[in-house]
């Protein structure tokens, strides 16, 4: 029986992508160019689409072609959130959604806190309410629910208390990284520490001799635009929380960005190296 349709020549299992990227016949005993088809470069030359049952291999070719040699480590951690994603994701990943997991891994490498759990509720006649769970630099998971104008407002009160800081969202933007229902959110803040809060401090700019605000940004994506804008806010503050680190004076204040969040009972701390 004749197999045609536009997906004859795709692969989306890890370990037939991992064949066809070392030997092409040993998954397609024809070529799609011996019938007028011509694959060309796309989808690595070899029919592969980046879905949830890819591999490390499928995934980290792509990522070299498109340009990122990315150490184990850091492979490792796009590959998981990759994974993530792929889970939720119909049709698969391309191009644009592997930049934007990458760039959302990079500001996250050396993460403090992290978010693992989240839960927003609004709606026209409701309170938007929001209950978020992280894992902080002692390796225990801590939750706080909260409320706000909106469910992002809500999530963002929420992490402000798990974290215990207090900073001034300065911008937040989202787009799409592609089209249709299911694409990406790819979102961007930028927070400033709060005049006379506890992670309050200035910046020496070496080529004014003057004092200024510190900012910082972060990124974060996902298909879900609440776990995105969350993922973009920690990211923000975690390297608020890092660069007040470098610069504290041993012993001078708290430094562990944990406020009264409640420790979540009855679970065994989880260490996040």
């Amino acid at each position: 029986k004749a197999i045609v349709g536009a997906n004859a020549f795709q692969h989306e299992s890890g370990i037939h992508q991992d064949g066809m990227i070392k030997d092409k016949s040993t998954y397609e005993i024809m070529t799609p160019e011996s019938i007028g088809l011509m694959r060309g470069e796309s989808q690595s030359g070899a029919g592969i689409v980046l879905g949830k049952h890819s591999g490390r291999n499928a995934v980290g070719t792509r990522l070299r072609e498109l340009g990122y040699d990315l150490d184990i480590d850091k492979l490792n951690a796009v590959f998981a959130r990759f994974k993530e994603v792929a889970e939720k994701k119909k049709g698969g990943l391309d191009d644009d959604d592997l930049e934007s997991l990458v760039s959302d891994q990079a500001g996250s490498m050396n993460e403090l806190w992290r978010v693992t759990g989240l839960q927003a509720t609004t709606g026209m006649s409701g309170i938007p309410t929001a209950t978020v769970k992280m894992i902080g630099p002692d390796g225990i998971e801590r939750y706080v629910s909260a409320t706000g104008t909106g469910p992002v407002d809500a999530v963002y009160k929420a992490i402000d208390q798990i974290m215990g800081v207090e900073v001034i969202l300065e911008s937040y933007s989202m787009n799409a990284v592609n089209e249709g229902i299911e694409a990406l959110a790819s979102t961007r803040v930028v927070v400033a520490p709060k005049s006379g809060g506890p992670n309050d401090r200035f910046a020496f700019d070496a080529q004014t001799s003057m004092l200024k605000e510190k900012k910082f940004s972060g990124s974060g994506s996902d298909t879900d635009i609440i776990t995105s804008s969350a993922r973009a806010y920690v990211s923000a503050i975690n390297k608020l929380l890092s660069w007040h680190k470098r610069r504290m004076t041993n012993g001078a204040d708290d430094n562990s960005g944990i406020a009264d969040a409640v420790a979540v009972q009855g679970e065994e701390p989880v260490v996040v190296n």
